[in-house]
């Protein structure tokens, strides 16, 4: 009877430490997936308020051990038709300065940072298998119209998007959007 109840707790306890490493395990990948898409908007906001492309920035510490990641963990990278090319949504002086007399300090930023702020209501989807759908890249392809490319690590799409400005405020309408 003492060797039944000695094996049922050393089970216990071989069971919790499984357990705790399992989702010490999952709390990294989430905070290291948190981490990329941190850098990914900040290399966003720095393109667009200073106007030059954004460097890569490499991660000085690793928390987890060189592993291979399985299927489930592999980063997803967008199709290529999502690199938008660089001469695409970028505004003209007059754009610039009509978006100014409707009350924008920095019409380019301005607008990122309150699509940014807005996305939630305008993304056509959620996110799947635990994802969570965010915007991952926008151009201003005028005064009136953007287009932005969303995905959530598993799958994504494009929004075809108006704005308006009045007074500094900014309104979004989603005119189109397509999943791929």
């Amino acid at each position: 009877m003492k060797n039944a109840l000695l094996l049922l707790v050393i089970a216990f306890l071989l069971f919790l430490a499984i357990f705790f490493y399992w989702k010490q395990s999952q709390a990294e990948s989430q905070l290291a997936m948190a981490n990329e898409k941190i850098t990914n908007l900040e290399q966003q906001v720095r393109r667009y308020t200073h106007n030059v492309p954004a460097e890569p920035r490499v991660p000085t510490q690793s928390t987890q051990p060189d592993t291979i990641p399985s299927e489930a963990e592999e980063k997803v990278t967008p199709p290529e038709s999502t690199s938008f090319e660089e001469e695409i949504g970028t505004l003209s002086e007059g754009e610039v300065q009509r978006l100014k007399n409707k009350g924008l300090k920095n019409p380019e930023a301005d607008l990122m940072n309150d699509l940014m702020r807005k996305q939630k209501s305008l993304l056509p989807t959620t996110g799947t298998a635990g994802g969570t759908m965010a915007i991952q890249d926008v151009r201003i392809l005028n005064d009136r119209h953007a287009l932005a490319y969303f995905e959530d690590g598993h799958n994504g799409g494009y929004l075809l998007l108006r704005y308006a400005v009045n007074n500094g405020a900014i309104t979004w309408t989603r005119l189109d959007s397509s999943t791929l």
